[in-house]
């Protein structure tokens, strides 16, 4: 996607925005005494039986007399990023709903509120007019070609935002595709392909290589699909000027009908999109190239599908993993874990000086927050600490969870040395968490995201698809913090 990017450091008037068909206006306290169309906002306010203040709360979209359509928009200096975007997520909807390709962005304001509302603004309608796969006869999707900011001008010409929505938009394509296009072979593929045009050195451990070395976990999801296309994908981005050693790992199971513990059609509806973690890595590694990070980052996505079928692996199935921890099935739809398992000790291999994984794993990680935020366990309380706060300023929230040694002894197993899961229900979060700790090589700094926010019916933060790419934004944050760390 390219948008052209036309920045205006004076305020904007009735004037020169004529013959602008689409425009947002962005105030952060009291009414601008120069704020174009006020009349026409307050005669739309008195009809509504609302007050200027309430723009904080609720966008207000206005017909101007020149045929064109502008939204106005309060943002207060306390709000936080989550709470900025959602706002101008709201504010933006009416105005790309009528497939605006060209758009005018006005801010007010001091200079520090001006840049912020700047770069979200811009964040949030560059990243809401990608375009999603769609395989309807009449696709009426227009993406921006053209964004006016008035009001302030940045230095930076907003590389950092773009690289951010880069990656936002390849994890939610990658999200959405359907599963009979996205297969394992297929999204190989895609990867390799991908990698070539960015330049990541490359390297996939097919089923056949992954049972000669021993990765007994991911082998006993992987063998029950025909072709056995599973495979750990490996992709590296190697700056010379390289200061820290960063792994990401993702979950990429391309469908889970749960295997034999089958589930119900309400539940295996939109099982494509638990291949989540991966495109979220992806679009973290995309984002961190086109950033020019000095890190080396390696990329490890544990690709393949959890059907059902004679040789699909079942419960009471006994199996060892790549570090040689005997794992007893207790259910076969929690198959993430099982993916998760070898990648973790093949990526902890490299001994990289922290590393995050992305997954969307577990039922009660939803059911402890929602889908409003996601959740993280780390073997450091300290880096949990750090990912509240990451969350916090990139706008995608997370939550952090215990990551104590007790809750392990609920895995303990009678003929293996730890059971998968358990049937009892409870903090089935945690035991995942626990579950994959063992599977950890080195000591190695480790940070678990459970992606329960992955999908919001309306939209979240500053995304208005229900799929949204949330962690691109949260990972970004979390490599800079690591990589700026003394």
């Amino acid at each position: 996607m390219s948008v052209k990017l036309i920045q205006n450091a004076e305020i904007c008037s009735e004037k020169t925005l004529s013959s602008e068909k689409h425009i947002l206006f962005i105030m952060s306290e009291e009414v601008p005494t120069n704020l174009p169309f006020v009349d026409n906002l307050q005669a739309k306010l008195k009809r509504m039986g609302s007050e200027y203040q309430d723009l904080n709360k609720t966008p207000v979209a206005v017909d101007l007399p020149n045929n064109s359509l502008a939204c106005f928009v309060l943002l207060k200096e306390n709000l936080t990023v989550f709470q900025r975007h959602s706002l101008l997520r709201k504010a933006m909807k009416p105005l790309l709903d009528e497939h605006a390709t060209e758009l005018a962005i006005c801010v007010f304001g001091d200079e520090e509120n001006k840049e912020a509302n700047a770069c979200a603004a811009y964040y949030v309608a560059t990243a809401n007019s990608v375009a999603l796969p769609s395989k309807k006869a009449k696709n009426e999707h227009k993406p921006l070609t053209k964004v006016s900011l008035h009001g302030y001008q940045a230095t930076h010409n907003y590389d950092y935002v773009n690289a951010r929505v880069a990656g936002n938009a390849l994890c939610r394509q990658l999200t959405v595709t359907p599963p009979n296009e996205l297969t394992p072979s297929l999204y190989r593929q895609k990867i390799a392909l991908l990698a070539k045009e960015m330049g990541w050195s490359h390297q996939e451990f097919d089923m056949a290589s992954l049972k000669k070395m021993g990765a007994g976990a991911f082998y006993a999801v992987g063998q029950g699909s025909d072709p056995q296309d599973g495979a750990i994908v490996r992709l590296s981005y190697q700056p010379s000027n390289a200061s820290k050693h960063i792994a990401l790992v993702g979950k990429g199971i391309c469908f889970d009908t749960g295997g034999h513990n089958l589930k119900p059609a309400k539940y295996m509806q939109g099982m494509h999109e638990d291949m989540n973690g991966s495109a979220v890595a992806l679009g973290i590694l995309l984002a961190a190239s086109q950033q020019q990070l000095p890190a080396r980052i390696d990329c490890w996505l544990a690709i393949a599908q959890n059907h059902i079928g004679p040789l699909a692996y079942k419960q009471n199935d006994v199996v060892t993993s790549l570090n040689g921890t005997s794992i007893e099935i207790v259910h076969t739809d929690a198959e993430g874990r099982m993916v998760l398992a070898d990648t973790l000790t093949l990526a902890s291999r490299e001994k990289p000086e922290f590393m995050m994984d992305f997954a969307t794993l577990t039922g009660s990680m939803i059911s402890a927050l929602g889908d409003r935020m996601s959740g993280v366990i780390s073997n450091r309380p300290e880096l949990a600490c750090k990912a509240v706060g990451a969350g916090n300023k990139a706008g995608e929230r997370v939550h952090a969870f215990p990551f104590d040694e007790d809750y392990e002894a609920d895995l303990d197993s009678d003929i293996a040395d730890i059971k998968q899961c358990t049937l009892d229900g409870g903090a089935d979060h945690i035991h995942a968490a626990r579950f994959l700790g063992r599977f950890i090589e080195n000591d190695v700094p480790w940070l678990h995201v459970d992606l329960s926010s992955a999908n919001r019916k309306g939209g979240l933060g500053a995304i208005m698809a229900d799929t949204n790419g949330f962690g691109v934004g949260f990972g970004l944050e979390m490599l800079h913090s690591v990589i700026n760390a003394s």
